[in-house]
């Protein structure tokens, strides 16, 4: 019986088809990632040589002061990208992943990134998260939602029935072979894409592939129980469809506009207002508690003092640039709270709906979510405060430009952690199929 259900699987031209396109929509994914990885490649291998090209140009002119070639020259830092990445780009075509910044006011030049097409921006990237999240599911709806009311509707589930003493062992086993069609689909799209983007065989990988198999499992789970309330084929299909238009696209989108709702970042505006006033404002106060206040920054460089009766000098004019920050400094601090309390209570909410939660959860062992960028940015304010740091001294005591060792400035990379919290990224997926599963058997036995 069960090698006759595999030939009249096989035979079925519609099944091969919807396998067929499954197949090469994800090899187009896989190329699109490779395509992306390449390109932010590129962009990083170019800000390296741009780096050192501005620093070698700068310092062919006579620049005369430190100050004033600090003022020009910038520093790089880059924000490391995974191979895996290409798998599930998440937020990573929307925030950059190197920055290139001076020492002086660092919130104007934080959010500074190239200038793209809004629209592409809008459409974003088919992606194999994509593929995973969206066409998979659909590709097993069209597989599952007539393995029973096809047989009844033509006829032949009276026929089962009088010449089989365990009817129902029919329907499982189709549903098992279009799911081994499926997941043979799957797994072999994440072996090629492991192979053709280079991503090596770490835990980041495994848990991408298991975290997968389990969304496509669910699916699968509840395409089981809406078979088993044994409704005809078009209601099936409707259920089935109603419920992917939820899961993919009415909830995830209701969560956003709650979460937007919830945690307004209005501070986006005046972190960016209070930045430039705090420096700009400072060229027609007083000098004297401009400097003061950066003093009171930075203790250890109370012994610096302004030139007296000098109009400008480099010790109050980075000070000025530093009042920017400061001033800007509450503002900043809040609008990252809340983009994480906005991730956070989106990943609560995540556990409760498998697609969302798969999405966060590609996202994040690709190193592509929001707490990815948010760590960025604190790693750049680090890097920016220790160039800041290192040079000032330098700046306010006038060190000669020739005493600095400038070939030791290239581009430097933040590393993530590449551990995985297993737990909290299967449980939910498994609890949800378990729990379809057990619905589904206990209509099962009551019909």
């Amino acid at each position: 019986m069960t090698q006759l259900l595999i030939k009249n699987f096989l035979r079925s031209k519609g099944l091969m088809i919807g396998l067929l396109l499954l197949f090469l929509t994800g090899l187009v994914s896989l190329h699109i990632g490779k395509i992306f990885l390449e390109r932010q490649a590129d962009i990083i291998t170019k800000t390296a040589h741009y780096q050192t090209e501005n620093h070698r140009q700068h310092l062919t002119y006579d620049h005369g002061e430190m100050g004033l070639l600090l003022y020009y020259i910038r520093f790089g830092l880059a924000n490391e990208m995974p191979n895996i990445t290409g798998l599930s780009i998440g937020h990573r075509d929307i925030h950059p992943s190197v920055q290139l910044v001076n020492i002086r006011n660092l919130e104007e030049q934080k959010h500074a990134t190239e200038l793209r097409n809004p629209l592409y921006q809008l459409l974003g990237n088919l992606d194999f998260s994509f593929v995973l999240i969206y066409l998979f599911p659909l590709i097993i709806i069209a597989f599952c939602f007539n393995l029973l009311s096809e047989e009844k509707e033509g006829g032949t589930w009276i026929l089962v029935l009088s010449q089989s003493t365990q009817p129902l062992t029919i329907i499982r086993t189709k549903l098992w072979i279009r799911l081994a069609s499926i997941l043979a689909v799957l797994l072999s799209l994440l072996t090629i894409g492991k192979i053709y983007l280079a991503i090596p065989s770490n835990a980041a990988f495994f848990a991408f592939t298991l975290v997968s198999v389990l969304y496509v499992l669910f699916w699968f789970a509840l395409a089981w129980f809406v078979v088993s309330l044994q409704k005809s084929s078009s209601q099936n299909a409707l259920s089935l469809l109603l419920v992917w238009v939820l899961l993919t696209i009415i909830l995830p989108a209701s969560i956003n506009a709650l979460v937007i709702n919830l945690y307004p970042v209005p501070e986006a505006y005046s972190t960016v207002i209070e930045s430039r006033d705090g420096y700009h404002t400072k060229w027609d106060l007083p000098k004297a508690p401009t400097i003061q206040k950066f003093k009171d920054h930075y203790p250890q460089f109370s012994k610096y003092e302004h030139p007296e009766g000098e109009s400008f000098g480099w010790f109050w004019y980075y000070a000025m640039q530093q009042m920017g920050d400061d001033e800007a400094a509450v503002s900043n601090n809040a609008m990252k709270e809340k983009l994480q309390k906005r991730d956070q209570i989106s990943r609560t909410i995540a556990y409760f709906l498998p697609s969302v939660h798969t999405q966060f959860s590609l996202n994040a062992l690709s190193q592509s979510d929001m707490s990815n960028y948010l760590n960025f940015l604190n790693e750049l304010e680090a890097f920016h405060e220790a160039k800041r740091l290192y040079f000032y001294p330098k700046i306010f005591e006038e060190v000669p430009i020739e005493e600095e060792n400038w070939a030791q400035f290239r581009l430097e990379t933040v590393e993530n952690d590449q551990s995985v919290e297993w737990f909290g990224k299967l449980l939910p997926l498994v609890l949800g199929s378990l729990l379809l599963v057990g619905l589904a058997r206990g209509r099962w036995l009551m019909g």
